[in-house]
C-alpha cells in the first residue's frame, strides 16, 4: 500500500505541467518521506555496485539504486511520489528506474542542456520524471528547463557515450578484448560501465542554450525539501552550477512510464534496460504494459479515489 501525498495535487499544478513540460510541487511530501530519503541516498552513496560513475570529483551518478539499498527502496515502493507523478500527469504509471545524483559541498557544477529520452530504448510522451532531494537547492544551482520544449518533435543527440567518429582507440581495444558476457541477457550488467554505449551521431546536436538565453523561455525554481519536481523527460532542462554550496546535493530521480510508453530500440544505447526486460526480447512499438512483470502499475488513474 502506498503511501499519500501530503496534500492533493491541484488542477493548476496538473495544467501548468502539461502547458509547461514541468511544474514543482510544493510540500507534498511529509517529513517522514523527506528523512526516508536522506537515509535511503546516504546508504546508497555509501555502498555503490558497478552501475555507479563519477562524471568528475564533483559528480557522481548511480544507476538503479534502489535495487542496493534497502533504505532506498521504500522510495519507490511505497512513498508518495508515484501518485504524484501520475496525478500531476493525468495518466497511470508504471516505475521504470531511478537513478541518484550526488554533488558533493564546494564547487557545484553545472549541467549541460539536454533530454532524458535519447539514453533509453523507449520512447512516448507520458515519459516523466520525477526529481526529489533531502537538501535545499537554491535556483542557481537546481533544474531549469525550456519552457514547452516537451513538445518540439525532435530527439537531440545524447551527451554521454563513445563517439564512434573520434573514439577509434576505444573502439579497437573493445574489438581485442571482447565482453565476457553478451549485450543481451539478464547478465549482461557484470561490469557494465554504461557510458561504454555509443552514442548516436545521426541526431542533432542540443541548441546552444547558454549562450543564447535571452531567445528560450527558461524557468526554474528554489528547492525545498518535501518539494517535487515532476517534468517530461523529452523536455531540455539542465543546471548552472558554477557556485559553492557548503553542503552537498543529494538528489533522486525517478523514472515513470505512463500509458503510452513504447519501446523503442534506438541505434546508440547509453544507459542499459532494467535487466528482467532482456529475457522478453523486447520489439520496438510493443507499449511497456506488454511486460506487467518488468514494469508494474505503481499508480492507476482509475483506481484512485
Amino acid at each position: 500500500m502506498r503511501d499519500k501525498p501530503a496534500r492533493p495535487i491541484t488542477e493548476e499544478e496538473s495544467h501548468t505541467l502539461l502547458r509547461d513540460g514541468a511544474v514543482l510541487i510544493k510540500g507534498v511530501l511529509s517529513d517522514q518521506w523527506v528523512e526516508q530519503l536522506a537515509r535511503g541516498l546516504d546508504d546508497a552513496i555509501r555502498g555503490p555496485d558497478t552501475m555507479v560513475h563519477d562524471l568528475s570529483a564533483e559528480l557522481r551518478t548511480d544507476q538503479f539504486p534502489y535495487k542496493h539499498s534497502e533504505a532506498l527502496r521504500p522510495i519507490v515502493e511505497a512513498s508518495p511520489v508515484a501518485e504524484i507523478a501520475g496525478r500531476a500527469a493525468q495518466t497511470s504509471v508504471r516505475f521504470y528506474m531511478d537513478q541518484l545524483f550526488y554533488k558533493p559541498k564546494g564547487h557545484i557544477p553545472p549541467t549541460p542542456w539536454h533530454q532524458d529520452t535519447c539514453y533509453y530504448n523507449v520512447a512516448g510522451h507520458q515519459l516523466i520524471r520525477t526529481w526529489v532531494s533531502p537538501d535545499p537547492v537554491p535556483r542557481e544551482a537546481s533544474i531549469e528547463v525550456v519552457r514547452g520544449s516537451h513538445l518540439w518533435n525532435v530527439t537531440y543527440r545524447s551527451l554521454a557515450g563513445r563517439d564512434p567518429e573520434q573514439d577509434a582507440e576505444a573502439r579497437a581495444q573493445q574489438e581485442n578484448n571482447p565482453p565476457d558476457v553478451p549485450m543481451l541477457g539478464v547478465d549482461a550488467f557484470e561490469g557494465w560501465d554504461y557510458f561504454s554505449g555509443v552514442r548516436d551521431n545521426s541526431a542533432p546536436l542540443v541548441p546552444e542554450i547558454e549562450g543564447h538565453r535571452d531567445s528560450y523561455d527558461i524557468i526554474g525554481w528554489d528547492y525545498e525539501p518535501g518539494d517535487v519536481l515532476v517534468f517530461y523527460a523529452h523536455i531540455v532542462h539542465g543546471a548552472r552550477g558554477d557556485v559553492e554550496s557548503p553542503t552537498g546535493r543529494r538528489a533522486h530521480a525517478l523514472l515513470w512510464a505512463g500509458e503510452d510508453v513504447r519501446y523503442l530500440h534506438r541505434p546508440g544505447q547509453i544507459i542499459p534496460d532494467p535487466a528482467p526486460l532482456y529475457a522478453h526480447e523486447p520489439k520496438t512499438g510493443q507499449l511497456l504494459s506488454e511486460f506487467p512483470d518488468v514494469f508494474p502499475v505503481a499508480w492507476a488513474a482509475d483506481r484512485a479515489a
